[in-house]
């Protein structure tokens, strides 16, 4: 059992690749350092994806994210470096990042980051009566 951070994403198989579907990952417990004072920075993380070929694990996707743990880094810094780590381990043919920083000094910080496959077209909408 690993007990240790790691910046290694493991990915699985997509079980349905024909299809466009949407996974939604949320993530309460995100931290980092404030590159300025060295303080913690708290985040909740929501991922947003449709897959191609491959998925992210769970697990490794945890281990992932612990690793930031000791990282001083901007918020907009560390959330655009997650989803290139993202997109580059899943290839996806869309994926968004929402990291909500918990307020800092009276200031809170969202930092919304998207990736979209060159030539994936979102399905249209399905309306209902």
């Amino acid at each position: 059992m690993a007990s240790q951070p790691s910046k290694d994403l493991e990915t699985f198989p997509n079980p349905h690749p024909a299809r466009d579907y949407t996974i939604r990952i949320r993530m309460p417990e995100f931290t980092c350092l404030c590159p300025k004072t060295g303080q913690p920075d708290f985040a909740e993380l929501y991922l947003e994806y449709v897959p191609d070929k491959l998925c992210v694990e769970l697990k490794s996707l945890k281990l992932y994210i612990w690793s930031f743990r000791e990282q001083g880094a901007f918020h907009e810094a560390v959330t655009n470096e997650m989803l290139e780590d993202l997109v580059a381990a899943t290839q996806p043919r869309f994926m968004r990042l929402t990291a909500e920083f918990k307020v800092r000094g009276g200031i809170y910080t969202n930092v919304i980051v998207e990736h979209r496959a060159r030539d994936w077209q979102p399905p249209q909408p399905v309306s209902l009566p």
